[in-house]
């Protein structure tokens, strides 16, 4: 779900936003579910009353996108670090038992959006590894701030008990942002195949394809409801009258050249089928990662509208919202990166990725906070 280049971007704050005591704790339930993690309870801000308590999960290097397995007690993730030899990203699962990171992804490639298949015995992620073995080259910044769709993404599924790895997805263009639905059916992900960005589902062997989504712009990021009804996910919003045809146009010139600009993202929901599309999300800027509260009636979501002047578009707080779009409450207030929030199976607590706390420039890492 694109990210690279939001980290490098929140590097530059890293340290902002001094955190001011956390608020009293509630009654203790015990720990997380991921074994040996670090409370730091002193990152916690005021002003950010939802988190109990919090852990951090990781430490060093760039980590993001930890989806909770569906038992609640493992997460998958992205990381890179170069010190460690990951020059770019791979995909980790936590260990049961002692909370290690253990590798799914084999080092060939670059890798992104890893999610939990049925059962917790498979991971699902998307990889170059089949027709790339090194890292792809830097996106070129020359015509500003841009995010790469690599057409070499495909899906693969890694057996985390066996060890064996098959491709779902062989075909030229970008197929990542793989999510599944709860009901253990099907599986929602971002394609070029159409020519344009767009949200397809299929069953989980790869078959019975499905385009949800038709609009132009990028459509992408999306999670289904927990009752499998429901599809959350980012689109780009284009001005109205000649500017937007102008936007229109540059929009499609970056995609042949498969990079997108991450501006003027809204959220939206749909039915799972692609119908009943509408709106959620007027705020502006870039609006995305969201994920439906534990009873479907609320998004959480990470933002930048809220930066007075988003000059650089790095201050990323998480909030939540009504699906009608009401209702609009800030969650974070760190001065920096906070994103890919996701609830556990449970409701109890909510995986994000933060670089709060960061000991060097682009130290981004995956908490967990205890909600209330």
């Amino acid at each position: 779900m694109q990210l690279r280049e939001p980290l490098a971007c929140a590097a530059l704050c890293l340290g902002a936003g001094a955190c001011a005591a956390p608020p009293p704790p509630g009654p203790e339930l015990g720990g997380p579910p991921v074994p040996r993690v670090r409370q730091v309870d002193y990152l916690i801000r005021a002003d950010e009353p939802h988190f109990r308590h919090l852990w951090q999960v990781t430490k060093g290097g760039e980590n993001a996108e930890a989806y909770w397995s569906s038992d609640g007690k493992r997460l998958v993730l992205q990381r890179r670090n170069p010190d460690e030899g990951l020059e770019c990203d791979q995909i980790f699962v936590t260990d049961r038992e002692t909370g290690a990171l253990t590798a799914v992804s084999d080092g060939k490639g670059t890798t992104t959006c890893s999610y939990f298949m049925p059962g917790d015995r498979e991971v699902l992620f998307a990889s170059t590894r089949g027709t790339m073995a090194d890292c792809p080259p830097k996106v070129d910044l020359s015509q500003g701030y841009v995010w790469a769709v690599w057409p070499e993404f495909d899906l693969w599924v890694r057996d985390l008990e066996e060890g064996g790895l098959r491709q779902l997805t062989d075909v030229h263009g970008y197929d990542a942002e793989a999510t599944l639905s709860p009901k253990g059916d099907r599986l929602v992900f971002t394609s070029s195949r159409s020519g344009d960005l767009e949200l397809w589902t299929m069953d989980l062997d790869g078959g019975n394809l499905l385009q949800v989504t038709d609009e132009l712009g990028y459509d992408g990021g999306a999670f289904y409801s927990h009752d499998g009804t429901k599809l959350v996910f980012r689109a780009t919003v284009f001005a109205d009258g000649e500017g937007g045809e102008r936007e229109r146009g540059r929009y499609q010139e970056l995609l042949a050249q498969w990079r997108i600009r991450p501006q003027a993202l809204e959220i939206f929901i749909c039915d799972a089928d692609g119908s009943n599309r509408r709106q959620v999300t007027r705020l502006g800027g870039a609006n995305w990662a969201p994920y439906f509260f534990p009873d479907d009636r609320r998004l959480l979501f990470s933002t930048n509208h809220h930066d007075p002047d988003m000059s650089d578009g790095i201050n990323f707080d998480l909030y939540a919202v009504n699906l009608d779009g009401t209702g609009l409450e800030r969650v974070t207030a760190y001065e920096g990166f906070d994103a890919f929030p996701m609830f556990s199976p449970d409701g109890r607590f909510v995986a994000f990725s933060s670089n709060r706390g960061g000991t060097q420039a682009g130290e981004t890492n995956v908490f967990i906070a205890e909600w209330r």
